[in-house]
């Protein structure tokens, strides 16, 4: 199952502009699964960086304005996208000109893409 998984966010990386890197992790920032381009900084696939939108997330339901869904971050060289799944977290390393919206936009279909694994770590 995660073979394919990694397979497929591979292909990601060809097919979407801009993007460098998707990794899927847990809420604690433990990555499950990751595709990377040599571009990616080793920064943004440490735990301790993937664990920031499980916090930040929580700090933002405090707000009173629902569950938040994603959150983009827009750094010197590049952008990251945090993809809502929990108790998954799916993250978009990009070039800083990469076209956010397709990547908000991905969130379906990686979604759909790693539901079997969402299932299985929900049942842990």
């Amino acid at each position: 199952m995660a073979d394919d998984i990694e397979e497929y966010l591979h292909r990601l990386l060809v097919t979407v502009d801009g993007l460098e890197g998707v990794i899927i992790s847990d809420r604690d920032g433990v990555p499950v699964v990751k595709a990377l381009s040599a571009e990616v900084p080793e920064a943004a696939s440490r735990p301790g960086f993937l664990a920031t939108f499980s916090m930040a997330t929580e700090q933002a339901s405090k707000l009173g304005l629902g569950a938040n869904k994603s959150l983009v971050c827009l750094y010197d060289n590049f952008q990251v996208v945090h993809l809502n799944f929990l108790p998954l977290v799916a993250t978009l390393v990009a070039k800083l000109d990469a076209n956010t919206g397709v990547l908000l936009g991905m969130s379906g279909q990686l979604l759909e893409s790693v539901k079997q694994l969402k299932e299985a770590v929900d049942n842990v």
